[in-house]
């Protein structure tokens, strides 16, 4: 159905109303952002596995949720997309800085500052991160939905998403309800 420009008010507004309810009734009906997803056309049948808040000091900065494969349990040999939903604005120094600095905490492979300053940008409140492994050694980004780049080296996964799944994350509890446990 075409939705025609307001020329005759009186005779064209049943047709605009009737396009405006199904443009709402579309926009209501669509699954929740997760249609069009990166995390769907990478993994196969994707399904949320949890989700958490991250707080430092008591103030959330980000939500995150992870997805795996029909909503299996968390494992290091399946690929998972990790969205973390930013609550704050953060600089992109910020964010290479306190993943490079999250990495070599935890004893992993780090990847260059410079390529993470090709993968992260600044954030604003809303803004949206997308993380998918492809194997061990790829994981790929998106920002709102736009690809940034994909980490390739050997232990790229492990190394990266050690930070929000790992055994020595900076919140245990965080780590558990990410992991839906």
């Amino acid at each position: 159905m075409a939705c025609l420009k307001k020329t005759r008010p009186s005779l064209l507004r049943p047709i605009n109303d009737m396009c405006r309810a199904a443009l709402v009734s579309f926009v209501i009906l669509a699954p929740a952002g997760l249609a069009a997803s990166p995390i769907t056309q990478a993994l196969t049948d994707a399904q949320l596995k949890g989700s958490a808040t991250f707080r430092f000091l008591g103030v959330p900065v980000y939500d995150a949720k992870l997805y795996t494969p029909q909503g299996a349990a968390f494992s290091w040999n399946e690929d998972v997309g990790l969205q973390l939903t930013y609550r704050k604005n953060l600089k992109q120094k910020a964010l290479v800085e306190s993943t490079l600095d999250e990495m070599a905490r935890q004893g992993n492979p780090v990847p260059t500052q410079s390529q993470l300053e090709q993968c992260f940008k600044a954030v604003s409140k809303g803004d949206n991160y997308i993380a998918i492994s492809e194997g061990a050694n790829k994981v790929g980004f998106w920002r709102n939905g736009q690809k940034t780049c994909t980490l390739s080296y050997p232990g790229a996964k492990r190394a990266f998403m050690s930070i929000f799944l790992g055994s020595d994350t900076r919140s245990a509890s965080f780590t558990r309800q990410l992991k839906g446990q």
